[in-house]
């Protein structure tokens, strides 16, 4: 027994600070102080006292097991029993104290961690820990259960660990949960967890913009499987399911062998507008104003900027150049060149995710088509009419070149272009001939805002053509008198910008309305201007010394904050600016 007792008289002599000093007399002073190996003693005395009954003055009972305790310890572990013996509850004074909710082998666990021994957290007891530290508020502990069920996050478990988080309020790992979720929803979606999700739930998940899926198809599959496997029950919530499902993104192929046939959705007429929307979409493409035709945020399909052409800084020289823009990445590739160079002041739309282009100089008839799955130019049939500074949209499956300039005066005739015949065929004018006017299709309608009537005057009337009377009418006029302008529609609203203003505008069809709705740093004209990923872009065009700029520009209309963009790649303006779809994963 001799050499221990040494070593023990050793490990308290090394935990000293000694500090002698001398004084005015003799005398010495000796400061002593207890360490965390002085600490570390005391409580495994204390645990061989809790062991053996030594001193103890409480009792917990749990499932039957007494586990004999020093109040003093654990109050100083616990919060609850803090609360408890230090207050003025009944059970403070008792003897022997009930300890509901959790089990005699955790009640040990958490006994041996209060009393300073280790606990290792494993898997099997990790639940069981966690509910008793929560409950008897031994924030250590509990924090470690945390951190050991954050690092076992799968998609296999994702969704039980944060049912489980949820009910013991526990963002940080809620969250975790949920990002693990969204992130891995393709393979979340196979496991059985993902089956017993409640319809709010899988909604939630399914509106969310992190969703991180490869193709549509993917949420289609999951949502299918989710209804089938308590069929009887959730047939009911297939509608509202499937107002979550993009189905216009889904391959047409995929759609016609895999959707419209499924015995579930053919039961359900409620699901019929829903499958319209995506045969609409496939027939008419970006014309379909719906969120369920707007690609998610981390999809292989996504929406990008094709600029097309233009003129340099100085608006001396024609540019050649193609170039596609991921905002998603924000980098540029380089597509095929402009056919001809010599172009500018073209009108440029999109039709079934490929691009179109006409005129671009004085008695142009040209137009010619952007294959964006083959990355080529092809010519088409010519316009009957040459135009300049003229604007085209798409309406109703059709296309539209609409006023312009042929070099004598500003045209009024309108040709509309049907691409399963390859013509053009001229249809009602214009109520006015114009130029340079923002042509802008919104709800079904085509609206001509401003542009120039001659070579000095411009209009702030607002034309509208209704195809199915086959009528132009004046709605209300725009707030400013105006060329070199461009238009967009976002969610049935026109967006205007350019013509030397430092204004945003919008223009709302069913009110018959225009607001100011966002200010940009300097004046701009002959801008490019698209809609892409639910904000407005303002690229390029000339500021007010007539010189191009390649300043960049994004207004969210939901938050109605404008923010700029990195630069363009070189200055540009009067260019065509259009947006498309794009499968980044090719």
């Amino acid at each position: 027994m001799e050499q221990p007792l040494k070593e023990e008289r050793s490990s308290y002599r090394s935990s000293f600070q000694n500090e002698v000093e001398q004084a005015s007399g003799e005398t010495l002073h000796l400061q002593l102080c207890s360490g965390s190996c002085h600490a570390e003693h005391i409580l495994q005395t204390l645990n061989s006292y809790r062991q053996s009954g030594i001193l103890t003055d409480v009792v917990l009972l749990v499932d039957g097991q007494e586990f004999p305790c020093h109040r003093a310890t654990l109050s100083a572990n616990s919060a609850y029993f803090r609360a408890m013996f230090g207050g003025s509850l009944r059970e403070g004074s008792q003897e022997v104290v009930p300890i509901q909710k959790t089990s005699a082998p955790t009640m040990s666990l958490l006994l041996d961690y209060m009393y300073g021994s280790s606990v290792v957290i494993r898997e099997e007891n990790v639940e069981g820990i966690l509910e008793a530290s929560d409950l008897l508020q031994v924030p250590r502990l509990r924090d470690a259960c945390v951190t050991f069920l954050e690092g076992q996050l799968h998609p296999y478990n994702c969704v039980g660990i944060m049912r489980f988080a949820d009910s013991f309020s526990i963002a940080s790992l809620s969250e975790k949960s949920k990002k693990v979720m969204l992130e891995g929803f393709a393979e979340v979606s196979c496991h059985e967890e993902f089956l017993e999700l409640s319809q709010k739930e899988l909604t939630e998940y399914l509106s969310d913009e992190q969703l991180v899926v490869p193709r549509e198809e993917v949420v289609f599959q999951a949502v299918m499987r989710w209804v089938r496997h308590r069929e009887a029950t959730r047939k009911a919530a297939l509608k509202g399911l499937l107002r979550h499902v993009r189905l216009p993104l889904l391959h047409p192929a995929y759609f016609l062998e895999k959707v419209e046939v499924d015995e579930l959705i053919q039961g359900c007429p409620e699901c019929f507008p829903l499958l319209h929307e995506a045969r609409k979409y496939y027939l008419l493409g970006h014309e379909v104003s719906s969120l369920r035709a707007r690609p998610r945020r981390f999809m292989e399909l996504a929406e990008t900027i094709v600029v097309i052409g233009g003129c340099d800084k100085k608006g001396v020289l024609k540019l050649p150049f193609t170039d596609m823009y991921q905002p998603k990445s924000r980098q540029w590739t380089a597509l095929a060149s402009v056919p001809g160079y010599a172009k500018s002041e073209f009108a440029a739309c999109t039709f079934k995710n490929d691009i179109y282009i006409s005129g671009g100089h004085i008695g142009s008839s040209d137009v010619w088509l952007f294959s964006s799955q083959l990355n080529i130019w092809i010519r088409v049939a010519s316009l009957h009419k040459g135009r300049w500074r003229h604007k085209m949209a798409t309406l109703h499956g059709k296309l539209y070149a609409v006023g312009g300039f042929d070099g004598f005066q500003r045209l009024p005739t309108v040709e509309c272009y049907d691409s399963f015949c390859n013509n053009w065929t001229f249809t009602t004018p214009m109520l006015e001939g114009v130029s340079s006017a923002a042509v802008v299709a919104c709800m079904n309608k085509l609206y001509v805002i401003g542009g120039a009537l001659d070579d000095y005057a411009n209009t702030d009337k607002v034309q509208c053509f209704d195809p199915k009377e086959n009528k132009w009418t004046f709605v209300a006029s725009a707030p400013f008198s105006q060329r070199c302008i461009n238009g967009v529609s976002l969610d049935n609203t026109v967006y205007v910008t350019g013509g030397l203003l430092s204004k945003i505008f919008s223009y709302s069809p069913t009110e018959d309305v225009w607001m100011e709705v966002a200010t940009l740093p300097g004046l701009l004209e002959s801008s490019g201007v698209t809609a892409c990923g639910g904000k407005i872009y303002i690229l390029g065009g000339r500021d007010e010394n007539g010189e191009g700029t390649d300043k960049a520009f994004t207004f969210d209309p939901m938050t109605e904050k404008l923010k700029e963009e990195p630069p363009l790649q070189r200055c540009t303006s009067y260019h065509g600016c259009v947006t498309i779809l794009h499968n980044s994963g090719r």
